[in-house]
């Protein structure tokens, strides 16, 4: 039987001095998001095309570090369900966004560039193909719906 889990966010931003809502250009995007029991807020904005504070987080940043990092999680899941030993894991995520002329907009595809050390050469391939498996046990990418690619890279370290 499946079990549910809650997960909750205070997101809190506020009009500042000389600023207005009544003109798109006419405010700030910076907000705070804050979850229980974690060590620090998050300062969040749009990103910069979308009149935001390039130094902070944005939204978009957010979605694809979670995909990436929800990836790696599964993927250490499978592989040590397989006797698999990772020594180092490193992805370069990329995503795109295709914004619409009314200002919708949606990502089109995420690629996930995953670089992984393990230590037995005999499990090269299975450590490539594991990746399969951890995409279909993420819990983010189950939730988008949009094509996340995989371009991935095993080492062995001797």
């Amino acid at each position: 039987m499946p079990s549910n889990h809650i997960f909750k966010a205070k997101v809190n931003w506020q009009l500042g001095n000389n600023e207005t809502t009544q003109n798109p250009k006419g405010f700030s995007r910076n907000h705070v998001v804050t979850i229980p029991n974690k060590n620090a807020p998050l300062e969040v904005s749009a990103a910069k095309p979308f009149r935001g504070d390039e130094t902070l987080y944005n939204p978009e940043d957010l979605l694809l570090s979670a995909l990436a990092s929800c990836h790696m999680m599964s993927y250490l899941y499978v592989c040590a369900q397989n006797n698999i030993e990772v020594l180092n894991y490193e992805d370069n995520a990329e995503a795109i966004l295709e914004v619409e002329g009314s200002g919708s907009g949606r990502f089109k595809k995420v690629t996930l560039n995953p670089v992984v050390t393990i230590k037995d050469a005999s499990k090269k391939e299975l450590a490539k193909t594991l990746h399969e498996k951890a995409n279909r046990l993420c819990f983010i990418a189950n939730s988008c719906n949009f094509p996340v690619e995989h371009y991935v890279k095993v080492f062995v370290k001797y």
